[in-house]
């Protein structure tokens, strides 16, 4: 439905992508997949999503320098979904503008409530 919240993930594990597009599309969230960095920059350009799930580690840019490029025009909410779990990642992307940080691998029960938070 054009009211469900849009949710741009950006993430190149395409085994990720299918977990994440099968449970929040359960849930009721339209959904658009970015697999770089420029094609996400492209999106949210273009048509800013309501929210972003943002992995750090991708193909071409690093994912600090997306949330970066967002902040630097937008208030809109980034949770950040990385490998990177140590204290010193997760503070650089919140310190960023990040506005949530979950390591993988993470539960769809945390996530789903971490985008409830961000989404209010």
């Amino acid at each position: 439905m054009p009211d469900d919240p849009l949710i741009l993930i950006v993430e190149d594990e395409r085994a990720i992508v299918r977990f994440l597009v099968a449970s929040l599309t359960r849930q009721g969230y339209r959904l658009r997949v970015a697999e770089s960095g420029q094609q996400a920059i492209a999106m949210i350009d273009s048509r800013a999503p309501d929210l972003i799930l943002l992995d750090l580690g991708l193909p071409d840019i690093d994912g600090i320098d997306i949330i970066d490029h967002v902040r630097s025009s937008s208030n809109l909410p980034i949770i950040v979904l990385s490998a990177r779990d140590r204290e010193n990642d997760k503070i650089d992307a919140l310190d960023r503008g990040a506005d949530d940080y979950l390591a993988k691998p993470f539960g769809v029960g945390e996530l789903a409530a971490r985008l409830r938070v961000a989404l209010r």
